[in-house]
């Protein structure tokens, strides 16, 4: 596989995992089943969605569709950096969904508290009797891992990917390979000649002579007529 193919794999695979994980936080997590005359005149049942079961998921899924970008006209040692991030930003997607799916009862605290009124997680805990998980915590966790991938991707091979030249760094190459000053660097020397008085445009005015019209009274060219005296032998017949 070519670097080229490399780069867009790794960045996709950013991009599909944090879109997957903030899809997931979008969606139905837990059905909570509460106990009977826990939330008087309300649902026996309560439909918890990521936002409550893992609030912080929508906020690294988030980050991880930003360093994606970045990823895509970063240098060869920022992209070394960006994929530590972007392993670590997975590694807490999994984390903070796999909380939730380790403690579901836990999870729909907050949405029972909100229903019920009833304060603290083991008061809440009290009074539900039963939660049945959706496929979306599991979607969240998958997302983390493909991020985490490949995030280790843009470790290992981020500094043979190409380098986009639109944001190549401003330098130009001459005619005969050899790379020429930056155009920043050219303009700091040109007022520094203007500031000693001096005209930066004299280098680079062209002179006289390539200027002067090809014809024998410009004196572009060597005068062949013979001098005073000078006699050309004629050809003999």
């Amino acid at each position: 596989m070519t670097a080229r193919r490399v780069k867009l794999a790794a960045i996709l695979g950013i991009l599909v995992g944090s879109g997957l994980a903030l899809l997931s936080w979008s969606q139905t997590w837990y059905t909570a089943t509460l106990v009977d005359g826990a939330a008087a005149g309300s649902a026996a049942t309560l439909e918890v969605g990521g936002q409550a079961a893992s609030p912080a998921l929508s906020a690294l899924a988030l980050a991880g569709l930003a360093l994606a970008g970045a990823l895509t006209i970063a240098g060869p040692l920022i992209r070394i950096v960006l994929g530590l991030l972007a392993a670590l930003l997975g590694g807490c997607v999994v984390l903070a969904a796999s909380l939730a799916i380790a403690d579901p009862v836990a999870a729909v605290s907050s949405a029972v508290a909100e229903a019920t009124g009833v304060a603290g997680a083991e008061s809440t805990a009290e009074l539900v009797a039963e939660v049945v998980a959706s496929p979306w915590p599991a979607v969240a966790v998958a997302g983390g891992v493909i991020v985490v991938l490949a995030g280790l991707a843009v470790v290992v091979t981020g500094r043979a990917w190409p380098t986009s030249r639109r944001y190549g760094g401003g330098v130009r190459v001459a005619a005969d390979g050899a790379t020429a000053a930056p155009a920043s660097d050219r303009a700091v020397d040109a007022w520094d000649d203007l500031s000693r008085g001096d005209d930066p445009t004299e280098a680079s005015a062209p002179s006289v002579v390539d200027i002067a019209p090809d014809h024998p009274n410009g004196g572009a060219e060597p005068d062949d007529r013979p001098a005073d005296g000078d006699e050309r032998a004629e050809p003999t017949r």
